[in-house]
């Protein structure tokens, strides 16, 4: 069996939703879907693309989106092996989106992006082990050596433990009945 993986710039997805469209998948996480996302477009983070591909449209195109591409890459791996037959990854994701000046959608009330939420956490931690060091103890600092550790191992990794921890936080998970949402032009 050949698979193709297909890949779509923004301009044909805009083209696809206008001509009434509606089997576009965002796999980001809850934090990235509510800071802004495609009007009509399904959530399903890809951890959870799996077990609810039932909840996609097998008759019709499926277009998938994460914030650059790489995820919906993955994300069109997996559907692809799971017998869809036409899944189009959208090239450079929401952030091609939101650079052609498309309309989006985001959440009134949306929380932080995982990223800035990690650089709020981490830079919090290093301040307070320098000032533990400082008025308690200086074996404190070690704090702040460790959240240095972990951010190089990160970037090298391309991997983020402390990004993996926040996403479970309850306030990264959705709850619809306090999701408003409000259109923006960029």
């Amino acid at each position: 069996m050949t698979v193709n993986f297909i890949e779509c710039d923004v301009a044909e997805l805009k083209k696809h939703l206008q001509n009434g469209g509606q089997n576009l998948i965002d796999v980001r996480e809850y934090a990235e879907f509510s800071g802004g996302r495609v009007k009509g477009a399904k959530h399903i983070p890809l951890g959870e693309i799996e077990n609810r591909s039932g909840e996609i449209d097998r008759s019709r195109t499926v277009y998938v989106m994460c914030r650059s591409g790489k995820r919906g890459a993955e994300a069109q791996k997996r559907l692809l092996g799971l017998s869809f037959s036409d899944v189009r990854n959208v090239s450079g994701g929401f952030e091609a989106w939101k650079a052609a000046g498309h309309a989006f959608d985001k959440d009134e009330n949306a929380v932080w992006s995982l990223e800035r939420q990690v650089r709020f956490a981490a830079g919090s931690l290093v301040v307070i082990g320098v000032l533990l060091s400082l008025l308690v103890h200086p074996y404190f600092v070690a704090l702040s050596a460790f959240v240095g550790a972990g951010l190089v191992f990160a970037a090298v990794t391309d991997t983020c433990g402390m990004a993996m921890a926040l996403s479970k936080m309850p306030w990264n998970k959705a709850d619809n009945a306090a999701c408003k949402s409000v259109t923006r032009k960029v």
